[in-house]
């Protein structure tokens, strides 16, 4: 710790002066000192000690550490003298759904050519439905191999061009072409139109009566397993979504092996994936059917955002929403006696970072002009749905929604001298956080790996399909600690915890980087709290068409 101390009191001096007592940039640019003084690791530490402890039953919505964990959040913003931020109230309830989705068989049979092709249920495939209702049932189905699956007229690409799969199941792939050909779309940085959940949505616009995913692990950036796994249990919903975006009847995904099988039966080989990566590919009619039936097991219950406030002193109208996602996934089958997942860094710390925030804000000399939102959204895990219900049902005017400031999994690694924004190139939150990073002496850089399609994987991208800019970043790839045994020491100490019982608090956990990123973020807000302007969508985004209706 007191290595790190030291090199982050080198950094500063090569940049700007420091404050020797706080390790605080003193600033050019009117950093508030004493804002920022009230970020501290002794607070920080002990949020996220509570909200991530077992007594928490590791926060899945549905459950009494829903209960639990939203109460805490709430008394929390209350002890901090918050405003409530609906009313009268912390809360905004959430309508759910819990689908436990079954295959009514353990195959699925693939008809239509000579010799009939046989996969397994999670082995080979995963089938669901996210209509509610307690049977779903297609009988000899047709199935059609539709490229990407994508219509996308900016990029001149139409996968269902002069088809119609009403009735049908589709067959498509997993990304968009970009991954594959670095002249098409946005190259390496996926698009919205590489999701899966597009790929659900496209369907559904198209009249499908069900879409198959074909599966790559390096195209999805995750195994097979996590498919398996993710499909086998129970899945939560809106329960206004089916009406908000009507869904495919059945849904579900094909392993790699399995599409091999299922092209050959079809009389082609998997050189029709590499057609398909090309402009101007047609569908194909596969001339196979099979016939998938799914019981579903619902249960209908409420969860709950949790949002405070802080009013604005001269336009109060207008608001900064920092969001974090507060939920886990629950208890499961224990691993090495522990059962419980804690989500201790995914996401217990950016609920920490909420109160921190807040803090600042509330010790600030000059109030923020602007009012700020602290908001703790559920269900995250689950698909992003709490953000989802909030925008679909905002308490504050989207139109009034100056930008969203997203935190979930911050680093405890150590300190880096940069920062990584996710999906950077969409609005000019990055160059507001730029500038921000700058005033501590800190750069900004792309997040690695963007054909993962990160942007769209957290909950600031609910605001931006509704036209908020909205940033996610997190620490960068330059680490201040020139220890290389120790820092790799605590690298390998946090490998393998993302969704895993060992996501908990301990004595591998550094705060200075985590202190170092809320600061920045602290002071993006309240640079955009300040203004009269709002932040744009940049040229290049697929959301700027939206944002600029708004």
């Amino acid at each position: 710790m007191k290595r790190i101390n030291l090199l982050l009191g080198l950094l500063c001096s090569t940049f700007v002066a420091c404050n020797s007592s706080k390790g605080i940039p003193a600033s050019t640019t009117s950093l508030d000192q004493q804002a920022l003084a009230q970020i501290t690791a002794s607070s920080f530490k002990s949020y996220v000690e509570k909200l991530s402890s077992d007594a928490f039953l590791g926060r899945l919505p549905f459950t009494k550490g829903d209960t639990l964990a939203t109460d805490y959040i709430a008394a929390q913003f209350q002890a901090l003298g918050l405003e409530a931020g609906n009313g009268d109230s912390y809360f905004q309830e959430v309508p759910m759904v819990e689908i436990t989705s079954t295959a009514t068989t353990s195959t699925l049979t693939i008809e239509g050519s000579a010799k009939p092709v046989t996969l397994t249920n999670l082995s080979d495939y995963v089938v669901g439905s996210r209509q509610l209702k307690e049977t779903i049932s297609l009988g000899k189905t047709p199935l059609v191999f539709a490229g990407f699956g994508i219509v996308a007229p900016e990029y001149n690409w139409n996968d269902y061009a002069s088809l119609d799969v009403k009735g049908k199941i589709v067959v498509v792939m997993i990304s968009d072409p970009g991954h594959y050909n670095k002249d098409l779309f946005k190259g390496d940085n996926m698009t919205y139109y590489g999701r899966w959940t597009y790929k659900y949505e496209e369907a559904a616009r198209q009249g499908a009566a069900g879409v198959l995913i074909i599966h790559d692990s390096k195209a999805a950036s995750y195994g097979w397993n996590v498919i398996r796994t993710g499909w086998a249990g129970a899945q939560m919903d809106l329960q206004s979504a089916a009406s908000l975006q009507p869904y495919t009847p059945i849904e579900g995904w094909l392993s790699a092996p399995a599409t091999t099988q299922l092209f050959e039966a079809a009389g082609y080989s998997n050189q029709l994936l590499e057609e398909a990566k090309k402009p101007g590919f047609k569908a194909v009619d596969l001339k196979l059917q099979t016939s998938i039936a799914v019981s579903n097991k619902l249960k209908k219950s409420t969860s709950r955002n949790v949002i405070a406030k802080i009013t604005g002193s001269k336009r109060p109208d207008e608001v900064v929403v920092y969001t974090a996602h507060w939920d886990h996934l629950g208890t499961g089958e224990a691993v090495n006696g522990d059962s419980i997942y804690n989500g201790a860094q995914d996401n217990a710390a950016g609920v920490a970072a909420l109160f921190e925030i807040a803090k600042a804000f509330k010790a600030a000399k000059v109030k923020p002009e602007r009012s700020i939102i602290l908001l703790a959204v559920t269900a995250e895990e689950q698909g992003l749905l709490g953000s989802a219900y909030y925008t679909s049902h905002p308490i504050y005017p989207l139109n009034k929604t100056v930008a969203n400031i997203n935190m979930d999994a911050f680093n405890p690694v150590g300190a880096t001298s940069d920062l990584s924004i996710i999906g950077m190139g969409q609005s000019e939150m990055d160059d507001y956080l730029a500038r921000s990073a700058a005033k501590f002496g800190r750069t900004v850089q792309a997040a690695g790996n963007p054909s993962s399609g990160g942007f769209y994987r957290s909950d600031h991208f609910n605001f931006a399909k509704v036209g908020v800019p909205a940033l996610f970043a997190g620490s960068g790839k330059n680490y201040i600690d020139q220890d290389t045994v120790a820092l790799n020491k605590r690298k390998e100490a946090f490998k393998g915890r993302y969704h895993a019982v060992t996501d908990e608090l301990d004595e591998n956990w550094t705060f200075e980087g985590i202190l170092a990123d809320i600061r920045v973020y602290f002071d993006l807000g309240y640079t955009l709290s300040s203004e009269n302007t709002f932040p744009q969508w940049k040229a290049q985004s697929e959301f700027k068409e939206i944002g600029a209706k708004r």
